[in-house]
């Protein structure tokens, strides 16, 4: 009989631990349903859209015919596509590159700032609460040649005398600005967050110890917030591979697809052209990408402890 109690002490434990388990996963199960229904299921179906043409053209309808890989054979062999793809990487690195630069120079200026921190900080924030597409209203009002105030302001100063949006250089510089203007602000106040984390004390002793600022910034400051930056980046990646809005309501991706970027020539395949098992493949690529990048800036994070 003691064995048999024994015993069974021995296994409550197991059993209860098997229908605490089971209980969890029964709480589960509806919330894995709806996130199977809402996110699994469409991207799915999205892979098979890409083995099959569906148009909207010709009276083929919906219905699905199967192609195999005839979408993927066309999109590595789409001149269209592969200058959306080299204007996209232009657009990337020209727009990240300067809000990451100008983002860690004005937040190092505001962190040092004594008196009126608080309402340069209020300002500086303002366009990154500016809907995209006022944004590229906005832009596409103000570079105007007639009535534009940029405009007036660069033929004033024979800087530049043409139409801004009309001519390929300028117009995709136009929207780069545009796209700093928005999203620097994101960089100064994540940045400045990383800022305050910096051990006062730290700081103290290096001044003590005679170190000026620049020598204060290279080995105290930048790798205090190295992992801040990095998020930082992560970030802005991942919202400029599916930057739309703004480019779409300032040039439409012209002039002669000098502003087209992949985002842009998706929409033209699957909503003009409604070639929509191409434009899923294409949508795929852009997938693909997105989480290739996500997961280099997290291994990035995981080999500096930032994240378990």
């Amino acid at each position: 009989m003691a064995s048999r109690a024994l015993e069974a002490a021995r296994l409550r434990p197991i059993r209860q631990g098997k229908r605490r388990f089971s209980f969890e996963v029964k709480m589960m199960l509806p919330a894995l349903l709806i996130l199977a229904a809402i996110s699994i299921v469409p991207f799915f179906y999205l892979i098979y859209m890409t083995l099959n043409k569906i148009s909207l053209v010709g009276g083929v309808g919906i219905a699905p015919k199967w192609i195999g890989f005839h979408n993927w054979a066309q999109m590595f062999t789409d001149s269209n596509v592969g200058a959306g793809w080299i204007t996209m990487v232009i657009f990337f690195v020209a727009t990240v590159g300067l809000e990451m630069l100008l983002g860690l120079g004005i937040a190092l200026l505001v962190y040092e700032m004594v008196w009126g921190k608080n309402i340069v900080l209020s300002i500086l924030l303002i366009p990154m609460f500016v809907a995209p597409v006022i944004v590229g209203l906005l832009g596409r009002f103000l570079v105007n040649p007639t009535y534009g105030v940029y405009a007036w302001v660069l033929r004033e100063t024979h800087i530049f005398t043409g139409n801004i949006l009309g001519g390929q250089v300028s117009a995709f510089i136009a929207v780069v600005l545009m796209d700093v203007w928005e999203w620097t602000p994101l960089i100064v106040l994540i940045t400045l967050a990383g800022l305050v984390s910096v051990p006062g004390q730290v700081l103290e002793a290096a001044k003590v110890d005679g170190a000026g600022y620049w020598q204060r910034l290279r080995h105290v400051v930048v790798p205090s917030i190295s992992g801040i930056v990095l998020v930082a980046l992560l970030i802005r990646s991942m919202d400029a591979l599916r930057y739309f809005d703004v480019i779409w309501q300032s040039t439409a991706g012209g002039p002669a697809n000098a502003t087209k970027i992949i985002p842009l020539r998706l929409y033209e395949v699957a909503f003009q052209f409604l070639n929509l098992g191409y434009a899923a493949t294409i949508g795929i690529v852009m997938l693909a990408l997105s989480i290739a990048i996500a997961m280099l800036f997290t291994g990035i994070l995981r080999r500096r402890g930032l994240i378990g």
